[in-house]
């Protein structure tokens, strides 16, 4: 890892993998629970080609890049842009990820088509409803469809896909109906989904997705719900497994 100076409102994190840092920044969306378990929900292979679509930070590319060939990530915002592309020099990985500033809503323009066996995505979770555009800003703007629909994350994802490439996404349950249409009009077809619940007996407050290119419908397998936490707040052992403690 090489040494980095912190600017106004950044921190650096310790990802507990393979040595790896991340500069956040805190006036910026932070990364949180849910990207890390779409990093680890693939089974992914070392002659992968992947790409993110929205890095945020970047954290994502930094967690999967010691298994994969190449990861390339597309960020919108540009001082996020700039902070991903900072972690990946930070980390001394410029040879395994490619961070590039720009809109995936227009993907042809930056990437050629069906040039990618994995395509992850953590988007914008809410739809904006009528009103709601005056009252949010900042971090609250991130999880609202502001710049990306699940309509415009499919397309994006099924152009970037080749033929029986893998698409995973992590969103809320209540829109699972619309996910699988959405992906279903875009050649799509999920096949593994799991509930994540924050604790046993409450209700699964986020999902885990993954669809196949050209797959038929059907042959859906549910996995066991994650559970994040024990009665007493701490971490399950899953948790911990999958952040490495």
């Amino acid at each position: 890892m090489r040494e980095v100076v912190l600017g106004p409102y950044e921190r650096l994190d310790d990802l507990m993998k393979s040595g790896r840092h991340i500069i956040q920044n805190t006036q910026e969306f932070c990364f949180s629970l849910d990207a890390v378990l779409l990093a680890h929900f693939l089974s992914l292979k070392s002659r992968h080609k992947v790409l993110e679509l929205g890095t945020g930070t970047g954290v994502i590319p930094l967690i999967i890049a010691d298994e994969v060939a190449r990861v390339d990530a597309v960020e919108l915002n540009p001082v996020m842009a700039r902070l991903a592309a900072r972690n990946v020099w930070l980390n001394e990985l410029e040879e395994k990820i490619f961070v590039q500033e720009g809109d995936y809503r227009s993907i042809r323009d930056l990437y050629k088509a069906e040039s990618f066996d994995v395509v992850l995505a953590n988007p914008p979770y809410r739809p904006v409803g009528e009103g709601q555009a005056n009252k949010l800003s900042g971090v609250a703007r991130a999880r609202h469809e502001f710049t990306a629909t699940l309509k415009d994350v499919g397309r994006a994802a099924r152009y970037a896909l080749r033929f029986g490439g893998h698409f995973g996404m992590v969103h809320l349950p209540e829109r699972l109906g619309e996910i699988i249409v959405t992906l279903h009009e875009h050649q799509m077809e999920i096949k593994r989904l799991q509930m994540v619940q924050p604790k046993w007996g409450k209700a699964p407050n986020m999902m885990l997705l993954e669809a196949v290119v050209g797959a038929s419908p059907g042959g859906l397998k549910v996995l066991p719900p994650l559970i994040v936490h024990n009665d007493d707040g701490t971490y399950t052992d899953e948790i911990l497994q999958i952040y490495g403690m």
